[in-house]
């Protein structure tokens, strides 16, 4: 599991609570990815008291607290060389947290399919650059499914009425995934209009999709907690801060909702209230 990763950071520990399983964190490179010696280091049989079994690995993509990074499909079927081929004979599993997957598909343009045929099981939230009230999907074999679905059950998450929520899903499926490389587009050029203007981004500035962090210049007007309630309160741009060590990093998402008047408007607030 990645350092860095949302379910390590941002899910209450809800891994060890709910599944009452352990993780191993591994520190990704600035590209998203783990080492293949990282990986191998961490892996366990289950043959030493001292060590839990591994079973699964589990990436993220694309990836959120790296920038919204897209995993390349090569990398992801490299993954799922090692854990089928080399330890298949311990059952071991991968499995990718996509709650963006169709960003980082639309990225590379390639299918999702192609781009997750190495992992098991995947994740796919629906109302992130999809654009659905609400909803999620589960991907994985019928009796992985099968199993989900009581363990779903048990912790109270079973509704009636999710049809409604899959006529939602179908809508987004069929008419906003292909619209994801606007976001995209948005985003690169959020991300070069605050490096023109002297704001540091992570990587150089480079953007894969619709993620874009930036931290203030040396010589901003303002400190680093009063831009997200200022830019609201005069703009009516809504931004995320306290990012990173230090919490010097904040955080922009481009969504069907933002067109190119928000970009304007969002550049315009952050410069006029910065520098």
């Amino acid at each position: 599991l990645g350092a860095n990763s949302h379910i390590n950071l941002y899910e209450g520990g809800g891994y060890a609570n709910l599944a009452g399983v352990s993780c191993k964190q591994i520190e990704e490179d600035e590209n998203g990815m783990f080492s293949m010696e990282d990986v191998r280091d961490a892996f366990h049989l289950d043959d030493d008291d001292h060590y839990a079994k591994s079973t699964m690995i589990c990436l993220e993509n694309t990836h959120n607290m790296l920038g919204g990074i897209a995993l390349p499909s090569s990398y992801i079927d490299t993954i799922g060389e090692l854990a089928h081929d080399e330890w298949k004979e311990h059952g071991m599993k991968v499995h990718i947290d996509g709650a963006r997957i169709f960003n980082a598909a639309a990225s590379q343009n390639i299918p999702p399919s192609v781009l997750c045929a190495g992992a098991d099981s995947v994740s796919i939230c629906l109302s992130k650059g999809l654009g659905t009230p609400m909803g999620s999907i589960l991907v994985g074999e019928t009796e992985f499914i099968r199993l989900a679905r009581r363990a779903r059950k048990r912790l109270g998450g079973g509704m009636r009425q999710a049809g409604v929520m899959a006529s939602m899903g179908m809508h987004a499926l069929s008419n906003h995934v292909d619209r994801l490389t606007n976001d995209h587009a948005r985003a690169k050029r959020l991300a070069k209009e605050l490096q023109n203007a002297g704001f540091w981004l992570p990587r150089g500035g480079k953007v894969d999709t619709n993620v874009v962090f930036f931290a203030l210049p040396e010589n901003c007007k303002l400190k680093k907690e009063e831009l997200p309630p200022l830019l609201y309160e005069k703009y009516g741009v809504k931004i995320g801060g306290g990012y990173s060590s230090g919490g010097r990093l904040f955080r922009l998402v481009t969504h069907m909702d933002v067109d190119d008047d928000g970009i304007s408007a969002t550049m315009e607030g952050i410069t006029s209230l910065c520098l």
